[in-house]
């Protein structure tokens, strides 16, 4: 496989055990036991990391429970940011051993090629557009593009409706898909493939757009919009964030395979965190980190993508 371990070696938090959740963000930081004596034949970004005594992962840092960091501490929490570290356990590093890098999307490709990161776990759909420039391992989640909406959303005029009015949500009753978004105002980021999409007059929605998902929950939340659109992944972030206001639909309309990016021609790193990533999905930890994190916004854990 490419991945040769004698063993586990330094001990850290019990493997898949979740931490107290950060506000914003997640489970706190979880010690994956990390694996000693590793060796990945071929790599060359593998042996970059084994010199410098670190590895490097491109992550992004502003979508709650998914890929988040803590503006005041600089703690990073989140679903993608616990498969990152899972990852690097069984490569032999420690999370106090990893150099968390901030790479926005325009970015990716860029910092994966140059060799800026070593691998890249950000809510980064597989394709065969981006497979040109870049190699991936996974997929570790299958996403879809769903709705976010005002918690009693959909539920009928009478149930659910008076908590969400209370919390400032404005309810057009009936948004139970993609189906009921005729003549709706539906936010999403400008020029992102939720707004390509959710633009087609098969839906005909009246789509707003703004630079970030946050803007778009905060017109949720106070009445501007009457749903949000994004992979379900981030959705469920958002309703984790704010417990009890919102939640996703739960009716995706596109299928998203989420992968670890790395450089072209790496079959060895891949092969590496191809067998990490499966070994986490059978022991438990990928599901319990889920519950954690995503998990925190009601919806249920979906089907593992192996």
């Amino acid at each position: 496989m490419g991945l040769v371990s004698s063993g586990c070696g330094r001990e850290g938090t019990p493997a898949g055990s979740v931490g107290k959740l950060m506000r914003g963000g997640g489970s706190e930081p979880v010690a994956y036991p990390v694996a000693s004596g590793v060796r990945v034949p071929g790599s060359r970004a593998y042996a970059r990391a084994q010199k410098r005594g670190s590895i490097r992962v491109g992550v992004k840092s502003d979508h709650p429970f998914l890929g988040f960091e803590d503006p005041v501490t600089g703690q990073r929490a989140g679903f993608d940011i616990e498969i990152a570290s899972m990852v690097a356990a069984d490569l032999g590093f420690p999370r106090d051993r990893i150099d968390w890098q901030t790479v926005p999307p325009q970015g990716r490709e860029t910092a994966i090629a140059q060799g800026d990161v070593d691998y890249y776990v950000a809510a980064y759909t597989i394709n065969d557009e981006r497979k040109k420039q870049v190699a991936f391992a996974g997929p570790y989640y299958v996403a879809g593009q769903d709705l976010l909406v005002a918690k009693g959303e959909g539920k009928g005029e009478g149930e659910g409706a008076g908590a969400g009015a209370k919390n400032g949500a404005r309810h057009i009753n009936g948004i139970n898909g993609p189906r009921d978004l005729r003549g709706k105002r539906v936010c999403t980021v400008t020029g992102s493939t939720p707004y390509q999409r959710i633009s087609s007059p098969t839906y005909g929605a009246h789509v707003i757009s703004h630079d970030s998902y946050a803007q778009c929950v905060q017109d949720l939340v106070t009445g501007v919009a009457d749903a949000v659109t994004a992979d379900d992944a981030i959705l469920k972030g958002y309703a984790a964030q704010n417990e009890g206001r919102l939640r996703v639909v739960g009716h995706p309309f596109s299928k998203e395979p989420y992968g670890v990016g790395l450089a072209r021609g790496d079959a060895g790193l891949r092969r590496a965190i191809d067998a990490a990533l499966e070994r986490h999905l059978r022991n438990g930890d990928w599901l319990r980190a889920y519950r954690a994190t995503l998990g925190r916004s009601g919806a249920p854990p979906p089907r593992p993508p192996r």
